[in-house]
């Protein structure tokens, strides 16, 4: 991770094929493209990759996570359940629909914990979505089994996940609906885009009119075309979709070059006492973008990771003072910091998250450091990395 490491001649050619018929857009032209359908292509494609009946692309993944949750009918104040680690996109997209975000703590595998999200549900809940973050997954069971027992929609997050399993399904296929990022620093990119699957032909309707202002997109005729309903703009252009063909005929070599420097980096730091990993639930295969690792305190991995950064060793990330990816960074969210006024649904609902305890978040993300994995690193330069971390941690437990 990420894909542009492997940027080559399959990207050039593809968008190469755009540029010559000179149709940017997904949706009309006909006579103009030369039989070029970049977006139809890669949803084909990757519908088929995740095992899913349908794939619908949107220009990110916030707008993926947007979209599914309006196909389901989410609205002004039916409540959403996110983790506290998680990207801003995940209340953003709650929070665009008039839908309430509650947010609850995580356990050991980084993700929604299953007990917190059964003591969030109230009348309002409507959807429980976990996050797969760092490359692994939620308890899926758990939660598919809450969802089943309270008569709500799953839907996974897997924007960092994609290539990672549970149960022998890809992760994103799981549950009701599945939505993936599609971004420049992704594990396959088209610069730019998102993509959501599911098994729900209406839901895979809903979402195609959803994302082109409502159009019907029944027959060749464009401006003939009716609105059942109304929706946004959340097209993906064809210059990224053809990004994006090409790189998920890579998507198999990178999870396997992700697979081998992961393994090596874990090797080595279990071999230093106080390095702990993050739990992956039974039967789930991460995905191998991210080393996730505990140390024995929040004041020593905070140490560490100031050592490692000063040592001259990138992307290694102590999300707990992030401001983008946890709570305590969400001093717009915790305050409602919006541009305009926000809907009453909202600012009646919303948990004070100034004040709500997030202690049990707190001790394990104080604890973490990932490092990400790159595909472009030789074994030899991820050993003598691995290697450099692990003399770090070990000066600064003992």
């Amino acid at each position: 991770m990420p894909g542009f490491e492997v940027f080559g001649e399959e990207e050039r050619q593809q968008v190469n094929d755009v540029l010559e018929n000179g149709v940017l857009m997904r949706y009309g032209f006909d006579g103009m493209r030369n039989g070029h359908w970049k977006a139809k292509e890669f949803e084909m494609a990757f519908a088929q990759r995740m095992g899913s009946a349908y794939c619908q692309l949107v220009s990110s993944g916030t707008s993926a996570l947007t979209v599914a949750l309006a196909a389901a009918g989410i609205g002004a104040g039916d409540e959403v359940i996110m983790p506290t680690f998680t990207f801003v996109a995940s209340f953003e997209s709650i929070m665009m629909l008039g839908a309430v975000p509650v947010l609850v703590d995580i356990d050991d595998t980084l993700t929604l914990d299953p007990k917190a999200v059964e003591a969030a549900i109230t009348s309002r809940t409507r959807c429980i979505m976990p996050v797969h973050m760092c490359g692994s997954m939620a308890d899926l069971k758990a939660l598919k089994a809450i969802c089943d027992k309270h008569d709500l929609l799953l839907l996974e997050d897997a924007c960092q996940a994609i290539g990672g399993s549970f149960e022998g399904k890809p992760l994103g296929s799981y549950g009701d609906l599945g939505c993936f990022s599609f971004d420049f620093v992704k594990t396959i990119t088209c610069g730019e885009g998102g993509g959501i699957i599911t098994n729900n032909k209406q839901y895979a309707i809903n979402c195609d009119q959803y994302q082109d202002h409502g159009h019907d997109h029944v027959g060749n005729d464009r401006g003939a075309e009716t609105h059942p309903t109304m929706g946004y703009n959340f097209r993906i252009s064809e210059l990224n979709a053809a990004v994006g063909v090409a790189q998920l005929g890579k998507l198999d070599h990178i999870l396997e070059l992700q697979r081998i420097n992961y393994s090596i980096m874990r090797n080595v730091l279990s071999q230093v006492d106080g390095v702990t990993f993050r739990r992956v639930p039974d039967g789930g295969v991460e995905n191998y973008s991210f080393l996730n690792f505990f140390l024995p305190t929040e004041e020593i991995a905070q140490k560490t990771h100031k050592a490692i950064s000063q040592a001259g060793i990138d992307v290694c990330f102590y999300w707990y003072t992030n401001n983008w990816h946890y709570i305590n960074g969400w001093e717009h969210l915790r305050n409602l910091k919006s541009l305009g006024r926000l809907p009453s649904e909202i600012t009646n609902q919303i948990q004070d998250l100034n004040n709500t305890d997030f202690s049990k978040s707190d001790a394990w993300m104080g604890r973490t450091i990932s490092s990400l994995v790159k595909v472009g690193w030789t074994k030899t330069e991820v050993q003598s990395r691995a290697e450099k971390i692990a003399k770090i941690i070990q000066a600064n437990i003992s």
